[in-house]
């Protein structure tokens, strides 16, 4: 039996498709309901999301310049070719990091809690730097940070020391970090919205040359956009491409040909619910990013950003609000660490999107409870396939809750920041199954976490039941989800039960081990259900060690019961670490329910209630 939703009443666990009827479930009548099973996402391009129509004449053009006819050519074959300048300035959208641009200006990069000095920083591209770094230098992400932290007569020191430093080791494309079209795609689009940082105080020589980089850097991504690593990264090429089409001389035929491998390779990242098939929220992120900027050199040429464009950036933004907790911060999913309330809210209000959280779960699968001053959130869903995942992660029905301004249930997050404070040799243990809020058998992950943040076997398959409960003094919100993670190695699937009542003050949950075959195994299993608890809340273990106490920062407090009566494990308070928005390592601690189940099958319940 789970836990019941008040003294007295029994709320039984649902088997597979199991329905609330008959005259015993009168006062619990589900609002919405229906199982669905959800396998490795796919990508689903959505009806209206078209490639831009072209006359014949446009789809002549864009022929000729996938052939490598240059853009002059067709445009004006008996003209000479114009020199390389911008036609429009871009107005930046406001989304930088002020603290990283006060820090640039005052002569040092500050990446994910890290400083290195800008006289110091070697920017060839064989350069060992950690993926971080690499992705700030080389990505000219920095340039953005600038502009939110004053003037262009302020920051252009700082931002030409940087460019040519970076140009004087770079003079032409080669192989490297430095050359990879993410990398290159984000840096030109950089160069493109933020030139007035390096043009408009650079002397003749330094402009020639910056002007010169943004061409023969467009040029390269021509032809090289298609050997992108992954999905995120082609859609960073086209972008820049399409970009460049908008803002430089005869820029037709490439803006032509940048707008129709930008929305096939959006339709190949992106689900049809909005969420990008990696189901990391900061490749989310990425994506809006791109979208934004290009919306705003689309704005400076004072053309209609396309329909297919605008209707993308509008699926986007509703899956990053779903992993928006009550602090305003962003939950730790996919390698993600708690990225901070202000830098959030400022994309969301540069990418112009309004609108509410997703509520349609499908490829991107994490559910979200909202109750009272409480945010649940529940990963429902299968880990990115292989070619998908960037910071894989195997978080299979782990889980996060916060009340109010604090985290109360965490996951550690940060994989993705590693090589900042957080180091890189823990970026696959922040990955693992123990690392997220969830049930571990056996110290395995649930899905096998290997380097370079891919993934390999493990869950195929989550089942997922949603709906509304309503009883006389309220409703609460059921989710029911199982995977088959363990299943090939031992046996048995792991469901999970989560209720939450409508003011947010009661969380009841039940883990549950079900054999997977017809007939169950002998002998026993060591288990573990993980609590990782939110930064500065203290933890009172209960003297029959079945429970704990949690007082929160705020002085309110909320009590954690395991439900079993017939329970042989304990509840133990260990070390454990979170991530924050800046990058850095907390620590905290974890409640962790452990002991020995039988390979036929076992139920832990648990409560977490607020009592003052």
């Amino acid at each position: 039996m789970a836990i019941p939703l008040a003294p007295g009443r029994d709320e039984p666990a649902a088997e597979h498709g199991a329905k609330y009827s008959g005259s015993d479930d009168t006062d619990l009548q589900p609002e919405t309901k229906g199982s669905e099973l959800l396998e490795p996402g796919r990508a689903l391009v959505v009806s209206d999301f078209t490639t831009p129509r072209l006359n014949p004449g446009e789809k002549l053009i864009r022929l000729a310049y996938r052939m490598g006819i240059p853009s002059a050519t067709i445009v004006a074959p008996f003209r000479k070719a114009q020199r390389t300048r911008l036609l429009a300035k871009v107005k930046p959208p406001e989304f930088g990091d002020r603290s990283a641009g006060m820090a640039l200006r005052a002569g040092h990069f500050l990446i994910y809690g890290v400083k290195a000095p800008i006289a110091q920083m070697d920017y060839a591209t064989g350069a060992p730097l950690t993926p971080p770094f690499e992705r700030a230098i080389h990505g000219f992400g920095w340039m953005r940070d600038l502009a939110a932290c004053g003037t262009v007569e302020q920051v252009a020191n700082a931002a030409g020391r940087v460019t040519s430093g970076w140009l004087a080791a770079n003079p032409k494309p080669a192989r490297g970090p430095a050359w990879k079209v993410e990398h290159t795609g984000h840096r030109l689009l950089a160069w493109l919205v933020h030139a007035p940082l390096v043009l408009d105080k650079a002397d003749d020589k330094a402009r020639t040359q910056i002007l010169q980089a943004i061409s023969d850097t467009a040029r390269w991504l021509d032809r090289n956009v298609t050997k992108a690593d992954d999905q995120l990264g082609a859609v960073a090429g086209w972008a820049a491409i399409t970009a460049a089409g908008l803002l430089l001389p005869d820029g037709k035929p490439r803006r032509i040909f940048g707008e129709a491998g930008l929305v096939r390779a959006l339709g190949e990242l992106v689900a049809d619910d909005g969420g990008v098939l990696s189901r990391s929220p900061l490749a989310q992120m990425d994506a809006i990013t791109v979208l934004t900027d290009l919306a705003a050199c689309y704005e400076a040429a004072g053309r209609d950003v396309p329909e297919a464009l605008d209707t993308m950036r509008a699926l986007l933004v509703p899956p990053l609000l779903a992993l928006v907790h009550s602090d305003g911060r962003l939950g730790s999913w996919q390698g993600a660490n708690s990225v901070r309330a202000p830098r959030l809210a400022a994309l969301i209000a540069a990418s112009g999107v309004r609108t509410r959280p997703l509520k349609d779960v499908r490829q991107w699968g994490y559910q979200r409870i909202a109750a009272g001053k409480s945010v649940l959130q529940l990963d429902a869903a299968p880990p990115p396939l292989a070619r998908h995942a960037r910071w894989g992660c195997a978080s299979t029905l782990a889980f996060e809750l916060s009340s109010g301004d604090h985290r109360i249930i965490v996951n550690c997050g940060g994989a993705a920041v590693a090589g900042g404070q957080t180091p890189v040799r823990i970026e696959q243990g922040l990955r693992a199954t123990a690392a997220h809020s969830t049930l571990v058998l056996d110290d395995a992950n649930s899905t096998a976490v290997h380097i370079k943040g891919k993934l390999g076997a493990g869950v195929t398959e989550v089942e997922v039941d949603r709906r509304t409960l309503r009883r006389e003094n309220g409703t609460a919100t059921r989710i029911e989800a199982s995977h088959d993670g363990y299943g090939a190695r031992y046996g048995l699937t792991h469901r999970r039960i989560l209720i939450m009542k409508d003011d947010g003050d009661e969380l009841r949950g039940e883990d549950v081990l079900v054999p997977s075959g017809k007939n169950g195994k002998r002998g026993k299993i060591g288990f573990a259900i993980r609590f990782h608890i939110g930064l500065g809340i203290e933890i009172g273990l209960a003297e029959d060690r079945l429970g704990a106490g949690l007082a929160l920062p705020d002085g309110s407090y909320w009590q954690f019961r395991v439900g079993n009566s017939n329970f042989n494990g304990e509840v133990a308070v260990e070390e454990s670490l979170w991530v924050d928005g800046q990058g850095r390592p907390q620590p905290i601690q974890q409640l962790v329910i452990q002991g020995m189940t039988s390979r036929g099958g076992g139920r832990f319940s648990w409560l977490l209630k607020k009592t003052g």
